[in-house]
């Protein structure tokens, strides 16, 4: 993996997730990351498919070369990115499960449940994400099965 100094990530949260990914974006700004914030901007109550969908587009089209989506659960954020072919967002609560995301699934966005974890531990989950490179091998034929094919 490249070291963060050196990547584009694109962030977004809902209002569940504001706060946490005000945390984390001051982190990999700190890392020297380049970071792009898809938004929302406030704690105001808020749609996060109206967050997740520009990040998705930003990592599916290159702009950004990762993601870290925020909300509640992680799960309507993660659900969100996933609709768009080049993105496999993988939720992750501890850094065991951030580790694999990244080793078995190549995923290219960390999706965090703000509700679930606190700062420190994001952090801890979020610099395993990006200290890790996708394996390969025996992972590579399966991460080439989860895009939608035409029937």
């Amino acid at each position: 993996m490249k070291p963060l100094n050196l990547l584009s990530i694109g962030i977004a949260s809902d209002h569940a997730g504001y706060e946490l990914k005000e945390i984390v974006k001051r982190y990999l700004e700190g890392e020297g990351a380049s970071v792009y914030d898809f938004g929302t901007h406030s704690s105001e109550s808020c749609d996060y498919p109206d967050y997740a969908h520009p990040l998705a587009e930003a990592v599916e089209k290159g702009a950004c070369e990762y993601g870290v989506a925020i909300c509640g659960s992680a799960n309507g954020i993660a659900m969100t990115v996933n609709k768009h072919q080049g993105c496999r967002a993988a939720i992750c609560w501890k850094p065991e499960l951030a580790e694999l995301a990244r080793k078995h699934n190549d995923a290219n966005v960390l999706a965090l449940p703000a509700r679930f974890i606190e700062p420190e531990l994001a952090i801890e989950v979020l610099k395993t994400f990006f200290s890790n490179d996708f394996e390969g091998g025996r992972h590579q034929r399966r991460v080439e099965k989860i895009p939608l094919r035409e029937c």
